[in-house]
């Protein structure tokens, strides 16, 4: 039975938004145990409200402090030792619990999750990974901003455990492995990609080579490596792009009685893509390499959405991602060392 520790005071709206998100879930999973971070007060005043004060799958934990989504990271550690986000990771790394979920300050988050859950052996840098929609599916994209500058050795950690996600997680046999480049061609891209792709030839992966940003939303590859400098611009980039698209139709079917009546005709097609684009459904990115499950929800996330964030840390505890990657790590390292030294 997973135990699931939630910061119920992160993100925009904290309490509001997180409660009824977990009276969903208790529905949908009952076969774990959600454990609630925060001022005890406020928590149990939601709870009340939502009739779920007495729930035994519902645990409260008391911290009487908040992580500030402009605090430093350095500050967050050392004068916020009773905030939500500390407690909660503070339960994962006591083993009370086997995930957990933010909405919080991402810096916070992850400098929290390396001093006291440290990284998994083998593994130098966590990277921040997430499931993005394809044609044909969805793939998973890291790093998306945790390490704007890597070594070839960091882009080759973040694969492998990429893959390892992949195959557990979605279900994946012999994930597609491919490095985000300006080009396909071997000769592309600069030193760290080039060193990187014949780091990721020797492992023991499906690496398929360099894939271009037009074609990781054609679901050319399960998983897209590159660094966190990379990868939060095209995840920005193509958020604003969908957003932009969304705004557009919008506007196109709401002017004028001709766009009204088209509306009407294609309200149906115009709603599956408006739900394939939902961004809510994607939501909750891994901190991949920290020596637990920690799970980033979008800070301004609905109720839906932070629900989205929690099942992925279900997923991932269920399947016993951080156990897995701990021990397969080496035998996929190994042949590499081996073949550079």
């Amino acid at each position: 039975m997973p135990h699931i520790a939630v910061d119920a005071m992160s993100g925009d709206s904290g309490p509001s938004t997180v409660i009824p998100a977990i009276k969903d879930l208790v529905a949908h999973h009952p076969e774990v145990t959600f454990h609630l971070v925060g001022d005890s007060s406020t928590l149990q005043a939601e709870l009340q409200r939502l009739h779920l004060q007495d729930h035994e799958r519902i645990q409260l934990h008391h911290a009487s402090q908040v992580v500030g989504m402009d605090e430093a990271p350095s500050q967050a550690l050392r004068g916020k030792r009773d905030s939500s986000m500390h407690v909660a990771i503070a339960l994962l790394r006591d083993g009370h619990a086997d995930a957990v979920v933010s909405a919080g300050n991402t810096g916070a988050l992850m400098a929290m999750g390396k001093v006291f859950l440290r990284t998994i052996p083998g593994i130098d840098r966590p990277a921040i990974a997430a499931f993005l929609p394809t044609t044909t599916g969805r793939f998973l994209a890291l790093d998306l901003g945790a390490n704007v500058d890597c070594h070839p050795e960091h882009l080759l950690q973040f694969a492998v455990m990429g893959s390892i996600l992949a195959e557990r997680v979605m279900g994946v046999p012999k994930p597609r492995v491919g490095l985000l480049n300006i080009g396909s061609e071997e000769i592309k891209g600069n030193e760290q990609v080039k060193e990187a792709s014949l780091l990721l030839r020797a492992a023991r992966l499906n690496f398929i080579g360099n894939v271009e940003g037009s074609d990781i939303y054609r679901g050319v590859a399960d998983v897209v490596v590159c660094d966190g400098f990379v990868g939060n611009v095209a995840l920005k980039t193509s958020e604003g792009l969908a957003s932009m698209i969304s705004h557009e139709l919008r506007a196109s079917y709401t002017k004028g009685i001709y766009g009204k009546l088209a509306y009407l005709v294609n309200r149906p097609i115009l709603q599956r893509l408006r739900k394939r684009l939902d961004s809510r459904q994607y939501n909750g990115a891994t901190l991949l390499g920290l020596n637990g499950i920690v799970i980033k929800s979008h800070g301004n996330a609905d109720r839906y959405a932070f629900a989205r964030a929690v099942e992925v840390a279900i997923a991932e505890a269920k399947h016993r991602l951080t156990l897995h990657i701990a021990e397969v790590i080496q035998e996929n390292l190994d042949p590499v060392v081996r073949n550079s030294a």
